[in-house]
């Protein structure tokens, strides 16, 4: 009886179908009517006299057809009585981080300077987060993206050392924008919720209303507070001296308005933890794997006696039997409920991040073949340029350069494209025809490693280029203190080494390969001069985020935004 009382069709439209029954029988009959060939032979008054009856050979043709019927359509409706547990699959919420790269971040309560603290901080979170994406903008003015959601948070920390004021366009302290820039980005990835962190000292009601509408689309909005109450004096880009303090009951409205948490900046990760931002959500919370019930379509019992049935259809005139339940067979078959968000498609550009980064990961390791397949497929300028690095590794001069002009084609005026076409070009024309590219298919890496804009891979070492620093300012003048700056620039350089190692298992790329037996002093002497070349073009991966944001805003100009 409790099997009975829970009985019901899942698709229970479908039973519409049974109606059809009458108009089954009746059509049954008159083609038995016309198919009898004494029709037009005999008279009607003598058929009854001259022609047997049917009898029970007739009705059980038809019950069969009946029966097969509404078989076919109570499996179809989907009779179900029992429930299963079927497995959810949440995905984690990404988490899109927004730092305030506005001028006030020079200042300097938070020794050696604000920025090296907040960069300081960004490592640890890339470092300790556990799963999720995560995407990083930076904003002044305006708000831009530094990279996009990922998974790879080693990609993200590459960029933590050229952030600094000097990359934006304008000088201002727009959060509203970099909110609503953090909610667009999240609805573009097809995520359904998401987390914004904000990192700023100070907010306007316009913030407030940004992070209203973040909560609004399922985006919470969590604010760490970047300062001290007391402030500091700093330098902004009209050579003007200021004092920045941190506004804090400005932020905790923010944070209240965005659905979020508030912390200030602390030198432990007890801030992040505070904030909930180190575990993705999503991860352990009341929906869980296997804790989904779905009703279990059991249509599939019905089909063993249809088969039966079918079994009749190969009798004379019962073709058109045999096609129906053919086709209907499969359709009996369950349906499985896929639970919600069980599948997930990565975006063009996700594909695209994911092949620069196997092919800096195999540049790094000296497996230049490798990373000229992960190269080749991609049509951007950075693909077209880091595929011209990896070949003229390979010796393949003529390829190189022409990797580099397309890279030149699609962004005219690239530096570092510029700068390696003419070092290959000049390895080429000191390199004989026949031995040329035997001897530099020896060489391996430098120090200098494949650029991109979406994942520019740093020395193998992790640190930065020279200059890429913010120096340290003091109080009442706003000028840098060069000791202080060096010891800041020294350990943020060892805790981004050590993120660093840590995500690529603690390997390290050979600087310089060892000479060979097989190696002739000629190809020793052209395979030391390309790597030489090589090492002479700059990494500043600074440059290339200020030329990246100032033509966006250009673009922003020109279409009124």
């Amino acid at each position: 009886m409790t099997v009975f009382s829970q009985l019901h069709f899942l698709r229970p439209d479908l039973l519409w179908a049974l109606l059809a029954l009458p108009l089954i029988a009746l059509l049954w009959r008159w083609r038995r009517r016309r198919a009898s060939v004494w029709l037009h032979a005999v008279d009607a008054h003598l058929l009854p006299h001259l022609l047997a009856p049917a009898g029970r050979r007739a009705g059980l043709g038809l019950g069969v057809m009946l029966c097969g019927w509404t078989l076919a359509v109570l499996a179809l409706a989907g009779p179900s009585w029992r429930q299963l547990a079927q497995p959810l699959w949440q995905t984690p919420a990404p988490l899109v981080v927004a730092l305030d790269l506005s001028s006030r971040v020079r200042a300097s309560d938070l020794p050696p300077s604000r920025l090296l603290q907040a960069r300081a901080k960004l490592a640890s979170l890339l470092r300790e987060r556990q799963d999720g994406e995560v995407a990083l903008l930076v904003y002044a003015d305006d708000a831009f993206t530094v990279a996009p959601l990922t998974t790879d948070r080693a990609n993200v920390a590459l960029y933590l050392d050229a952030l600094d004021p000097n990359v934006m366009p304008r000088d201002g302290q727009q959060a509203a924008r970099a909110l609503d820039a953090a909610v667009l980005l999240l609805q573009q990835s097809g995520a359904r919720e998401g987390d914004i962190l904000l990192i700023t000292d100070r907010a306007d009601p316009a913030d407030h209303a940004a992070a209203a509408r973040a909560l609004a689309q399922q985006m919470r909005v969590s604010v760490l507070g970047l300062g001290t109450p007391d402030g500091a004096a700093y330098r902004a880009d009209d050579g003007q001296i200021a004092r920045a303090q941190l506004e804090e009951p400005s932020l905790r409205a923010l944070a209240a308005a965005g659905g979020g948490q508030y912390a200030r900046l602390t030198d432990d990760d007890t801030d992040l933890r505070a904030l909930g931002v180190l575990q993705a959500r999503g991860e352990g919370g009341d929906r869980q794997q296997g804790k989904a019930l779905s009703w279990q379509d059991e249509g599939f019992w019905l089909v063993p006696p249809l088969m039966l049935l079918a079994l009749l259809a190969f009798r004379r005139r019962a073709l058109a039997m045999l096609v129906g339940l053919g086709l209907l067979l499969p359709l009996s078959l369950p349906v499985q409920v896929q639970a919600a968000e069980s599948s997930w498609w990565q975006r063009a550009d996700q594909q695209d991040q994911q092949r620069i980064a196997a092919g800096v990961d195999a540049y790094r390791q000296g497996d230049f073949a490798a990373a000229q397949q992960q190269f080749a497929p991609l049509q951007s300028a950075e693909g077209r340029y880091n595929l011209g690095n990896a070949l003229a590794r390979q010796g393949q001069y003529d390829a190189a350069i022409a990797a580099y002009d397309q890279a030149l084609t699609l962004r005219p005026g690239m530096p570092d494209a510029v700068a390696n076409r003419s070092a290959v070009e000049a390895a080429r024309k000191r390199t004989p025809p026949a031995s040329g590219s035997q001897g530099q298919s020896q060489s391996q890496q430098g120090q200098s490693q494949p650029g991109q804009a979406q994942a520019r891979p740093r020395q193998s070492n992790g640190q930065a280029q020279p200059g890429q620093g913010t120096p340290a300012q003091t109080p009442e003048t706003g000028q840098p203190d060069p000791a202080e700056q060096a010891r800041a620039d020294a350990a943020q350089r060892a805790r981004m080494q050590e993120a660093l190692q840590r995500q690529a298992g603690n390997a390290q790329a050979p600087t310089e390969r060892p000479a060979t037996e097989s190696e002739s002093a000629q190809q020793r002497e052209q395979r030391q001069a390309v790597e030489a070349w090589m090492r002479r073009v700059p990494d500043d991966p600074g440059s290339l985020l200020r030329t990246k944001f100032q033509r966006e805003n250009e673009r922003r100009r020109q279409e009124g935004r």
